[in-house]
């Protein structure tokens, strides 16, 4: 009798459960050069998860290649790596591009001679074939260049020369001879393409596979189809209300949970700081530090209750803001999203207004990265959040389409800046962002006394839209639930096609978002003299919010 043994080496598309190994693999692969970030890593996977591929050999990630599509007069320039790249997020894809560019290839030192760079160029020339795609392009590095330069025989005079002496055999570098096996042709020289590849003197070889199945002197064929892919979404614009305790208050919650899984939506938002209401349930009304402290240890029983009503539900949430304690003692403004799959997700608010700072000493998240769900990946802002540009469009790099806003604003001037700029982010980004603020007030709660808010669900503005970008909204301050379906795809037309191409049309030659590594290593000292600073109080009462 025969006996069937498991398949040692997997080569498939990769996964987001794949990006710590990935980021791992690089680390071992490239010593000289600098790693991917893991939001790097997300976002080349969720802007083309169909051009990622990673093989394992024996349960080990050993090889990985990183493919997008693009336009040929954007695949064909020169351009350096960061620019055609979107600083390495793969956010220049496509949909509509006749060409694979490969910006990614690398196989573990240590299974080399097991053809795995090999298996991952043709399942880049399957992808190309299926889609009836021009062919493959990519920048080739030339690692054995400076050391070239150097040689008293043999000696390159310059990259054309050197790619030259390669093609003649007079001079063997690895990686240029492995593509040239692979079918690659050369055709020219990319300068100042990767400035840390100090082994390529940072030149590399336009590397040109055609396919052979598509007439090239043919045009262009490929269109975006006006697809389909429906979200629906609700926002919450909570009544303050006293409370005798968490119990009640979890059921008003509970309630709007219950309306919006009704409606079959997939995600409901609830308003920055809604949690406050359990502060009616003291006994005396609590200073703005007392206050703080009382609502961080709800946290443990919100989360848990929050991700119950998901699970139950079948609905994803995003639980507006709740103050928590971190384990470095600080007090920071956090969303909890809790997802139907039963995981849960955290983002803090990076920037507290100068109420947050002053009156509840609350300090700013360091990181802010999309959100993995069932409808795709997902972006949180909280309130003053929205109004910073960069965290957006970092959001949307890593592949969000809906960004989610909780907020808490006391006045119409507050809301309006919260909503103008939502409405930019949506413009800008070519994203839904989506509003959720609370209403009413709470006499005996000094952080709500007055509350204004009207919340909805904004869209870019373009054709397949809403007339004035909006999908839906809410009366102003009344308690309701908003709910509205957008269509993810209309995104996607619009970004390859629409009228403005916001996304596209970046200047990465000339700027980039490039979020600090050091974050998060600041001396506590540091910390301990703001906090213990002598500013003067913002003007007014304390408030959570502001905008």
């Amino acid at each position: 009798m025969a006996t069937k043994t498991k398949a040692r080496l997997e080569v498939r598309q990769a996964k987001l459960k794949d990006v710590r190994a990935i980021a791992d693999l690089i680390r071992r692969v490239y010593t000289e050069l600098p790693p991917y970030t893991h939001g790097e890593l997300r976002g080349q996977l969720n802007n083309y998860p169909e051009g990622c591929f990673v093989a394992k050999l024996d349960g080990k990630l050993v090889g990985y290649c990183a493919t997008m599509r693009l336009d040929e007069h954007v695949a064909m320039a020169d351009s350096s790596w960061e620019t055609i790249t979107g600083n390495g997020f793969g956010s220049r894809h496509d949909p509509t591009g006749d060409w694979l560019y490969g910006y990614e290839m690398c196989v573990d030192p240590d299974v080399r001679g097991t053809r795995i760079g090999r298996r991952l160029y043709e399942e880049r020339r399957a992808l190309a074939e299926r889609l009836d795609l021009t062919g493959i392009v990519f920048g080739g590095r030339m690692p054995g260049y400076a050391r070239a330069l150097r040689r008293k025989t043999n000696r390159a005079e310059s990259p054309q020369d050197y790619l030259q002496m390669v093609l003649d055999n007079k001079i063997h570098d690895p990686v240029l001879r492995f593509q040239l096996a692979n079918g690659f042709e050369p055709q020219g020289i990319i300068s100042n393409y990767l400035p840390e590849d100090k082994q390529s003197k940072a030149f590399a070889v336009r590397m040109v596979w055609r396919n052979p199945y598509v007439d090239s002197d043919a045009p262009p064929k490929h269109r975006l189809p006006r697809d389909v892919e429906s979200v629906r979404i609700a926002t919450c614009q909570l009544q303050a209300r006293a409370v005798s305790g968490f119990d009640e208050f979890m059921r008003h919650v509970e309630y709007f949970v219950d309306v919006a899984s009704d409606y079959e939506s997939d995600f409901i938002v609830f308003p920055e700081m809604f949690t406050l209401m359990l502060l009616s349930a003291e006994e005396r009304e609590l200073s703005p530090l007392e206050a703080i402290e009382t609502l961080s240890r709800y946290t443990p029983k919100i989360r848990k209750r929050l991700s119950e009503m998901a699970l139950s539900y079948n609905i994803n949430i995003i639980g507006g803001s709740h103050p928590t304690r971190m384990d470095d003692g600080d007090i920071h403004n956090v969303a909890y999203v809790c997802l139907r799959d039963g995981s849960i997700h955290a983002q803090e608010k990076i920037h507290p207004t100068p109420n947050e700072a002053y009156w509840w000493n609350i300090k700013g998240g360091d990181s802010i990265d999309a959100i993995p769900t069932d409808c795709g990946p997902i972006g949180v802002l909280i309130c003053y959040d929205s109004e910073f540009p960069e965290l957006a469009r970092r959001l949307v790099d890593e592949g969000a389409r809906i960004i989610f806003i909780p907020f808490c604003t006391d006045s119409r001037q507050g809301y309006m800046r919260v909503r103008y700029c939502a409405q930019a982010r949506a413009v800008e980004n070519q994203c839904f962002t989506v509003l959720s603020g609370n209403v009413g007030n709470l006499p005996n709660v000094a952080n709500m006394d007055i509350q204004y808010a009207q919340s909805c669900i904004l869209t870019p503005c373009d054709f397949p839209f809403a007339r004035d970008g909006i999908a839906a909204e809410a009366s102003e301050n009344v308690e309701t639930l908003t709910i509205s379906d957008v269509n993810l795809a209309d995104l996607s037309w619009a970004r390859a096609e629409g009228t403005v191409q916001n996304l596209a049309d970046r200047r990465f030659d000339l700027y980039r978002i490039e979020w600090d590594k050091r974050v998060g290593s600041a001396p506590t000292h540091i910390w301990e003299e703001r906090s213990n600073s002598d500013s003067p109080a913002p003007h007014g009462r304390p408030t959570p919010g502001g905008g």
